[in-house]
């Protein structure tokens, strides 16, 4: 896997994954798609939400039960790739084909993205 260097640190990071949104966030997007959350269109139409209500509750569940922890690596794309082929991670969708969640994840994501192109933009 090539490295792919963020732009941003990881406290923007974490602080994005646990206070942004489904369109910033794929752990977001997929934590709300598997509590069962709407996903919308909002603004232009391109990205797609939880909307302010259903963002709310994904962060207070988050804030309820996720935690984070982290290493420090010199090369962490590769430690990511060898955790992601040696552990069972089914959240994580890149480099993961193997694992036995992955397809219905991402079916589960994939027909929510179609509801929401069906609904009407959200404000």
């Amino acid at each position: 896997m090539a490295n792919r260097t963020s732009t941003q640190n990881l406290r923007k990071r974490v602080r994005n994954h646990y206070r942004g949104n489904a369109a910033s966030s794929t752990l977001r997007l997929t934590l709300g798609c598997l509590l069962g959350l709407e996903l919308r269109r909002v603004g232009s139409g391109q990205k797609m939400t939880f909307g302010k209500a259903g963002e709310t509750t994904l962060s207070q569940w988050m804030a309820d039960n996720a935690r984070v922890c982290w290493i420090e690596q010199n090369e962490p794309w590769t430690l990511e790739s060898q955790l992601i082929s040696e552990l069972d991670l089914p959240l994580n969708l890149a480099q993961n084909r193997h694992n036995a969640f992955h397809s219905r994840l991402q079916d589960l994501r994939a027909q929510a993205r179609q509801r929401a192109r069906e609904l009407p933009i959200s404000s």
